[in-house]
């Protein structure tokens, strides 16, 4: 769980690199190639036999796909890594407290919106463009909790999922194809990009799928709490982004609320997308 977590964020590090160069869609487009035929390897879809129903919630599915990354990284390139996976966690979090009255998860709530207000506290660098991607980022995972959850009723096994990658990075080829075009990459830039495709989508996949036959899924919630942590220390160490000591601060709110959330709980916490 904890390789996982770490991969994911050094990944998304290492995609900020060929953002110069390609940037955040030319970067996502050869991440969803990866994640599609990584999923598609492990899935393997039965797409014919799929019904009119399933199609639909496959494309919304495809569509949060496409939008989630997207946002993220247009965020992570205007606010930095930190920032941005914090705030994207609120989506998450937003769905493990929805519908609950308990005394407990109003106080989650309350402590993880004090926190996004220290975040997006007035400063002269405040970039409220890259918050509301973040923010954006946040809503797309939330809808793909609720979305999987639905998929994963309707098609067996992993179907749903790698049939959603297919259909989300078939959208990118007309970007990822403009965007090379305009921006011929070098090396190092598709290095990075292909780099992050695998740390950030084919090794959580499959790290996350050999976790998940260990643990219990409330605890496999709980280690999704390290992603803003190891977010933040991968800024640190590839990118020399540094967060300031009220930043780390509601970092530490945030994880803190979810993993009171997830370990009170009396239903399952749905996994983090790594497409």
């Amino acid at each position: 769980m904890l390789g996982s977590g770490l991969s994911n964020q050094t990944g998304a590090s290492i995609a900020a690199l060929a953002f110069p160069v390609l940037g955040p869609a030319g970067v996502v487009a050869v991440r969803q190639w990866v994640a599609a035929v990584a999923l598609g390897v492990v899935g393997r879809p039965r797409l014919r036999q799929f019904t009119a129903a399933q199609w639909r919630l496959v494309l919304g599915l495809a569509l949060v796909f496409a939008g989630m990354n997207l946002s993220l990284y247009a965020a992570i390139e205007r606010i930095g890594l930190g920032m941005a996976v914090t705030l994207e966690f609120l989506g998450p979090l937003t769905v493990a407290l929805a519908g609950s009255r308990r005394r407990l998860d109003l106080l989650c709530a309350a402590a993880a919106a004090g926190a996004v207000a220290v975040l997006m506290r007035p400063t002269p660098s405040t970039d409220y463009t890259g918050i509301g991607l973040a923010l954006l980022a946040a809503l797309c995972w939330g809808c793909y909790i609720l979305l999987n959850r639905a998929v994963g009723v309707r098609l067996p096994g992993l179907e749903g999922s790698a049939a959603a990658a297919a259909v989300s990075g078939a959208l990118y080829l007309p970007v990822g194809a403009w965007v090379l075009w305009q921006h011929p990459p070098t090396v190092a830039a598709l290095a990075c990009a292909l780099a992050a495709g695998v740390l950030s989508s084919a090794v959580p996949f499959l790290a996350d799928l050999l976790a998940l036959r260990r643990v219990p899924a409330h605890l496999f919630g709980v280690f999704m709490s390290v992603n803003p942590v190891f977010a933040a220390l991968a800024g640190l160490a590839v990118l020399g982004q540094h967060l300031d000591a009220l930043a780390w601060l509601a970092i530490a709110v945030i994880v803190g609320a979810n993993t009171v959330a997830v370990t009170t709980a009396h239903r399952p916490t749905a996994r983090r997308s790594t497409t």
